[in-house]
């Protein structure tokens, strides 16, 4: 792979993934669209048809068919966890800040052990469970230095990043057989679509009349339907170039690229929203930060 190539991939990477964040909390708080089921809606719309396109006729990663009802239902339940994870991330950014998003879904690892060792025999060392202590204490501590701080917010990211913790023990689990197991594209292909079904009747019932106000706010204003449009097609991106840079590059790399990514987009969105932040919020992300580091080394060195 040529080092153009895998600076592009990268950078792609990079800017998808803070990109759809930013205009997730732009348009849901800043612009006033106040709508995250929709919005999630719109999300997945855009991965079920890219996501064909992709596999289908593109070719980009090789077609893998379900083979069985079984197997459907697997990756029904995945999908259902998949949209509620995405879901209560988009409703925590009508609260909270960008950069305590960023800080609450630091704990990913913290809740991905607690889940793999109440629901697998997969035991760690206590090497590992001693390096979620900073990680737990860090989020406890930016939580009280945090101007800006939303319980209801709170709750909905950390929701989100128990259920995205979650869908990774569970898609261990249940598609853990040679024959079951799909790649991430395939995997996208035929969850995403579950989250549409599942997320038209929540959108319409508990986001009443949104259809009616999306409508109308494009005709107000005509960069509204390009926001919405981007957006969709971004958060689809996200999932394609993550794709692409864990089959090009070495898992050390996505490791480091991984955990760096968070501290840039929290600098990023303070830049841009200029949201207020204290010097006990910052110490307790970088805590956090510090224990996500920690846990991954520790983690790569049992493998």
């Amino acid at each position: 792979m040529s080092r153009l190539f895998a600076v592009g991939l990268i950078t792609s990477w990079y800017s998808s993934n803070i990109g759809v964040l930013l205009l997730n909390k732009f348009l849901l708080s800043n612009y006033g669209f106040k709508y995250p089921i929709f919005l999630t809606l719109c999300h997945m719309l855009a991965c079920s048809m890219f996501s064909y396109i992709a596999i289908a006729w593109l070719k980009m990663a090789p077609p893998q068919g379900v083979r069985s009802r079984l197997q459907l239902m697997k990756i029904s339940a995945l999908g259902v966890i998949f949209c509620l994870s995405v879901v209560g991330g988009n409703i925590s950014l009508r609260f909270l800040p960008v950069s305590f998003n960023q800080a609450v879904g630091a704990t990913t690892p913290f809740f991905t052990a607690v889940f793999a060792y109440l629901m697998t025999t997969k035991r760690e060392g206590w090497v590992t469970y001693v390096t979620l202590i900073p990680v737990v204490t860090g989020v406890i501590i930016a939580s009280g230095g945090e101007p800006l701080f939303h319980l209801f917010g709170f709750i909905m990211c950390a929701g989100a990043t128990a259920a995205r913790a979650l869908k990774s023990v569970l898609q261990g689990i249940l598609l853990s057989s040679e024959g079951e197991k799909l790649n991430s594209m395939n995997l996208l292909m035929y969850m995403a679509p579950v989250a549409v079904i599942f997320l038209l009747p929540a959108a319409f019932f508990m986001e009443e009349g949104v259809v009616g106000i999306t409508i109308a706010l494009a005709r107000d204003d005509w960069t509204f339907i390009l926001y919405l449009t981007f957006n969709s097609a971004l958060a689809y991106f996200v999932n394609l170039t993550n794709f692409l840079v864990t089959k090009h590059t070495s898992p050390l790399t996505l490791q480091v690229l991984g955990n760096a990514k968070g501290a840039v987009a929290v600098v990023i969105s303070i830049l841009i929203f200029r949201n207020p932040v204290s010097v006990t919020g910052m110490l307790g992300y970088s805590l956090t930060v510090v224990g996500v580091i920690l846990y991954n080394e520790v983690k790569k060195r049992n493998m």
